[in-house]
């Protein structure tokens, strides 16, 4: 994108008008003073706009110009959720494209998961999820090592849940098939084939909310006895 001075002018005018600056040649003033500053650290390459506006904050608080600065910040903050919101809806399409195409190399990152409808559907999900994990759980180093290609963080897609996980098959079968107000529970099984529908409706509920695989431990020994 093209440098545009007259973008810094207009976004301090206007912050200044919000808490009653009448004074655009002011504002002006300000800009000129901003691009300067903009010239004498970047003088080989076009800044970029958070670099912009971080010295738009500084000039106008070192020249005493406090309740602007305020304005400007409101200001900054409203148009950055601007450009996430476009942002976003050009990236979703590239996502659907890419994988529809399977261009996205994540489209094979695990085998378990095919190329089809539902998959398209984990993969849009997923890459929100991505996004919002590296944004929100991971330090800014460690995301961005990511993004550049410098490390591999596998799953991220479910990146806010746990893993793999063992579960306590006993516990199943002594207390039946509970644990959630409100929803239809099962008593202790009497039989082997109650035990097995409820170990399978245990692993796959279960199953929906982890990443990776769900176990029951030493499922010989306590099925044995229902074996008659």
């Amino acid at each position: 994108v093209d440098f545009d001075q007259e973008k810094i002018t207009k976004a301090v005018w206007a912050a200044a008008q919000a808490v009653g600056g009448r004074d655009r040649r002011l504002a002006q003033r300000l800009s000129n003073r901003v691009v300067a500053l903009l010239e004498e650290k970047f003088p080989r390459e076009i800044p970029g706009v958070e670099d912009v506006q971080d010295l738009v904050e500084k000039v106008l608080i070192e020249e005493g110009h406090a309740r602007t600065a305020k304005a400007y910040i409101l200001y900054r903050k409203q148009h950055e959720s601007l450009r996430k919101i476009k942002t976003t809806f050009l990236e979703v399409e590239k996502i659907v494209s890419d994988y529809l195409s399977q261009i996205d190399w994540r489209v094979r990152e695990n085998s378990n998961i095919g190329y089809s409808m539902s998959g398209l559907m984990l993969h849009v999900a997923g890459s929100v999820i991505t996004d919002y994990t590296l944004d929100r759980i991971y330090s800014m180093e460690i995301a961005d090592a990511h993004r550049n290609g410098d490390i591999h963080l596998h799953d991220l897609y479910f990146g806010i849940t746990g893993y793999c996980a063992g579960w306590s098959l006993s516990k199943l079968l002594h207390e039946g098939f509970n644990g959630v107000p409100g929803v239809i529970e099962s008593k202790p099984a009497k039989h082997l084939d109650t035990a097995l529908l409820q170990m399978v409706n245990f692993i796959g509920t279960l199953q929906n909310e982890w990443a990776g695989a769900q176990a029951f431990n030493s499922i010989d020994t306590y099925l044995a006895p229902f074996i008659r």
